[in-house]
């Protein structure tokens, strides 16, 4: 977009919301040239100010800075790391012919029936021919574990819902078809402009909460007690 008489490549970033009814919406569209720990402070505070109260689980991608202003701001968050993002991340360290065998193998980490055999599946990759290959793969799984095992607090057709950013990247896809053709903007507000009718036309769609939203209540309720109940 144009910025100052120069054409500057800017990131617009998006946050989706599920409510305790299990609809979900777009909080907010931000736009940023540079990201890091202010930046995600001034989004979670904006939030705040806006009426967000509290966020049972936030699911994040790995963005540097951000699990820390979404605790600064609301400490009782559990950050939920996104799991096909740190599959993703762990192949980096692979070679190309190695990663199919190593995917395979770390699924017994995450799909675990608990928190505790996610950390002996986990011991075992790390002392298998994969993870003496490729040691960082183990390594980048632990810095992160507390951040991992959140999900290993619910049945397995909820972990669903909560393990993966698949729903905001899907919504990412959608905006880039519309911005990419396009070429550049004028301006932040008319790239805003057509983001935000973009948005308009894909929530008009959201009208029903996930079909596991139902099972997912019931261990919200327990997990979370008054912080769920108070929000129905």
């Amino acid at each position: 977009m144009r910025d100052e008489g120069t054409v500057r490549n800017k990131a617009v970033y998006l946050a989706i919301g599920v409510a305790a009814d299990g609809r979900k919406d777009v909080l907010g569209i931000w736009i940023e040239q540079t990201e890091g720990a202010k930046f995600w402070m001034r989004v979670m505070s904006e939030l705040k100010n806006r009426g967000v109260n509290d966020i049972l689980i936030a699911v994040v991608d790995g963005l540097k800075g951000f699990p820390e202003a979404i605790t600064a701001v609301f400490p009782q968050t559990t950050i939920q790391t996104c799991i096909v993002h740190l599959l993703r991340n762990s192949m980096d360290y692979a070679g190309w012919k190695d990663r199919k065998p190593i995917a395979t193998a770390l699924k017994a980490v995450y799909r675990a029936v608990d928190a505790e055999a996610a950390a002996r599946a986990l011991s075992e990759f790390e002392e298998s021919p994969w993870g003496q290959k490729y040691p960082a793969i183990a390594a980048a799984w632990r810095r992160n574990w507390a951040e991992v095992i959140p999900f290993f607090a619910f049945p397995q057709d909820v972990r669903r819902m909560i393990y993966t950013t698949n729903a905001i990247e899907s919504l990412n896809s959608t905006i880039r078809r519309s911005v990419r053709v396009r070429g550049h903007f004028p301006s932040e507000e008319a790239a805003i402009k057509l983001i935000w009718l973009q948005l308009r036309e894909v929530t008009r769609n959201w009208k029903m909460p996930a079909r596991e939203w139902h099972a997912a209540k019931a261990q919200f309720g327990l997990l979370f007690g008054d912080r769920f109940e108070m929000h129905q």
